[in-house]
């Protein structure tokens, strides 16, 4: 009898020595590496870059904004690219926006589900960055790229009195 007691303490031991020893999706969740300001400003802003290199886009407007995951002002939160482009002249929205996916989707980018209320809006994401393509609501000349890094920016910027901040010039434009 003491000597099963004891395999089964046994082997009840390595089987908690094994398990944590493996990490789960849960780990992953509680306990992600931050990101600081200047992070989620660089993963956001080099996304962007990319974007408009690859899709050759030609910005007429960029801005960057530290957005909430959580609510209204609370930790955490992601760098964020609300940027508009124009159309080459001569074409549609409904002919260039899809080719622009398919370019992107050639660059390693994963298209997802359609994004609700803009047409002709493709919604894409690559290395946890997520981008937001489609017609402007206004301009059917325009497009519109919206851009959202990870949300692993800790800071507290509950109080900040920043908003929107330029940054047209360092997007890029295609040749």
């Amino acid at each position: 009898m003491a000597g099963a007691l004891a395999i089964s303490l046994t082997f009840g031991g390595i089987f908690v020595s094994v398990d944590r020893l493996h990490s789960t999706p849960a780990d992953a969740l509680s306990r992600p590496d931050t990101a600081t300001d200047e992070q989620s400003q660089a993963q956001a802003l080099g996304a962007a870059q990319r974007l408009v290199s690859v899709a050759r886009l030609h910005p007429t407007t960029a801005g960057y904004l530290l957005m909430s995951c959580a609510g209204r002002d609370d930790p955490p939160y992601q760098g964020a690219i609300h940027l508009t482009f124009a159309l080459p002249a001569g074409t549609s929205a409904h002919t260039y926006l899809p080719a622009v996916v398919d370019t992107l989707v050639s660059d390693g980018w994963t298209e997802g589900s359609p994004p609700g209320g803009h047409a002709f809006g493709s919604t894409l994401s690559k290395h946890a960055v997520t981008a937001i393509v489609y017609r402007h609501d206004t301009n059917p000349a325009m497009g519109v790229l919206r851009i959202y890094g990870e949300c692993r920016n800790m800071n507290d910027h509950r109080n900040d009195t920043t908003g929107w901040v330029d940054v047209t010039g360092q997007v890029g434009s295609a040749p």
